[in-house]
């Protein structure tokens, strides 16, 4: 068989002019796909736009501390009846911002707290079958104890409750399953897996704002 091709591809796909289905914070859109490769009729496909979004995994090395924060989510409220989530810094991004512009600004505005440096990390589709969602996500060093009881955006009615919790204390809830926002287990695992190699991630990548 060989080895597969396991690279994400483009598709050669016709697509109409999209029908609104519905408008709130996101666009709700059905389009009508027609794949140039398959002989198959036309896919009608909805999607909700959401667009760019970054996710700030904000570490105090010095302190060996991680900066969480606790958030009510109507989603996880219908789902697991859980809706005070425990999240990663998260938002997202501007028309005509730069991602790490954005990532030091969802910082700080959800745990109040700026990143004095920055690194890129990877990215990746939540949950494409859905939505457009593209989540950014970085590594942001920050000085826990400037974090305070209470943060969010006012002009978003958002209230965020900022959370410094040991490392070590944030990775035995994610291995007890107690989390359940994806991009705070992501980030976690991610941290969980490198944790050691902070300083050289940060030697190698990191964007001093």
């Amino acid at each position: 068989m060989g080895d597969p091709d396991l690279r994400d591809r483009p598709v050669d796909a016709a697509l109409n002019e999209p029908e609104l289905l519905g408008r709130g914070i996101y666009r709700f859109e059905r389009y009508h796909v027609a794949l140039r490769d398959h002989a198959a009729e036309a896919l009608i496909r909805d999607v909700v736009r959401v667009g760019r979004v970054v996710v700030i995994l904000a570490v105090d090395a010095k302190r060996d501390e991680v900066v969480l924060l606790r958030q009510f989510r109507l989603g996880a409220h219908l789902a697991i009846r859980r809706g005070d989530l425990v999240e990663v810094p998260a938002g997202r991004v501007e028309p005509g911002e730069e991602l790490i512009d954005a990532a030091r600004r969802e910082c700080a505005e959800e745990i109040g707290v700026a990143p004095s440096t920055i690194v890129p990390l990877f990215s990746l589709l939540p949950s494409p079958g859905m939505s457009d969602e593209h989540m950014s996500f970085f590594l942001g060093l920050v000085d826990a104890s400037d974090v305070p009881a209470h943060a969010g955006a006012p002009d978003e009615h958002e209230e965020t409750h900022p959370m410094r919790v040991p490392i070590d204390r944030a990775l035995a809830a994610l291995a007890a399953g107690t989390l359940h926002y994806g991009a705070a287990v992501i980030a976690l695992q991610w941290l969980a897996l490198n944790r050691d190699r902070l300083s050289d991630i940060v030697g190698a990548g990191g964007t001093v704002r």
